[in-house]
C-alpha cells in the first residue's frame, strides 16, 4: 500500500531523514520506533505531504511527489499529529464534523460518526462540550475520531499515548486494534515501545534519521541487544 524509497528530508535546517526506505502492506500495523529526535514524527509528516522530501513516496502505486497535504488526505491517508491539534474552543461535535471537510460534497461524509461513537462512547456523551475542556485521553480519542471522519485507508498515529492517564492508554491501544479490524492500515509512532511492538506486525527502528533495523515486531521486541542499543529498553 505504502512504499518509501531513499526518502530524505530536512526540518528546521536539520537533516531529519536520510535515505529512508520502507514498505507498509495493506491491513498491517507497522510501528516506527526509536529514541527522541530519531526522525519519527518527520517521517509521518513527510508521508502526509507536510514536509518537502527527496526520494519517492508511493501510495497504492501512485507517487505522492508534489501532492499537497489536503490532496494526500483525499487519497486516503490521515495523520493524527503529536499534540492532537484540536480546535479547543469548538465542541466535540464541531471538531468531528470539521474532520469530514475534505469529503465536502460527498453525500455520506458524516457517516463515520457512528463508527467513531462505537469506538469512543465518551465522545457521544460529551458531544456539546468544548474540546479544550476534555481530559488528555478524551482529547486523543477526539483526535483519532476526527481523523477517522476522513474515511482513511491508511491511518498514521504520532504518539497516541502522550499525556494520557495510564488507565486510558489501554483504551487507546484497544481502539487501534479495533480500527485495524475495520480494514484500515496503521502506521504507528509511539514511545510506549512494549505496547506498540506487541500490537504491531512489523517494525522499523530509526536512529538519527536512518533505518537501522526492520523486521517482525515480536522479533525486535525480543532482541535484548537491539532494545538496549537503539530503544533504550
Amino acid at each position: 500500500m505504502l512504499r518509501l524509497h531513499d526518502v530524505s528530508a530536512s526540518y528546521r535546517g536539520l537533516k531529519a531523514l536520510q535515505g529512508v526506505s520502507m514498505d507498509v502492506g495493506k491491513g498491517e500495523v507497522v510501528a516506527v520506533v526509536g529514541a527522541n529526535g530519531a526522525g519519527k514524527s518527520t517521517l509521518l509528516r513527510a508521508i502526509a505531504g507536510q514536509v518537502a522530501t527527496t526520494g519517492s513516496i508511493e501510495f497504492d502505486g501512485e507517487s505522492l511527489a508534489h501532492v499537497p497535504a489536503h490532496m494526500v488526505t483525499r487519497r486516503g491517508i490521515s495523520l493524527v499529529p503529536e499534540g492532537r491539534r484540536l480546535f479547543p474552543r469548538l465542541s466535540v461535535e464541531d471538531n468531528l464534523r470539521l474532520g469530514a471537510y475534505s469529503k465536502r460534497g460527498d453525500f455520506d461524509r458524516f457517516a463515520p460518526l457512528e463508527l467513531v461513537f462505537s469506538l469512543f462512547p465518551r465522545l457521544r456523551e460529551r458531544l456539546m462540550q468544548r474540546a479544550g475542556t476534555l481530559s488528555g485521553g478524551e482529547q486523543q480519542m477526539l483526535a483519532i475520531g476526527r481523523a477517522l471522519m476522513t474515511q482513511p485507508r491508511l491511518l498514521m498515529l504520532d504518539e497516541p499515548s502522550q499525556g494520557i492517564m495510564p488507565k486510558l492508554v489501554d483504551d487507546i491501544f484497544k481502539a487501534i486494534l479495533r480500527i485495524r479490524r475495520l480494514d484500515v492500515t496503521i502506521l504507528l509512532v509511539e514511545q510506549r515501545l512494549a505496547e506498540s511492538l506487541e500490537i504491531a506486525d512489523r517494525a522499523y527502528v530509526l536512529q538519527t534519521g536512518r533505518v537501522v533495523m526492520s523486521g517482525p515486531a515480536k522479533q525486535i521486541a525480543a532482541d535484548a541487544a537491539v532494545r538496549q542499543a537503539y530503544l533504550g529498553m
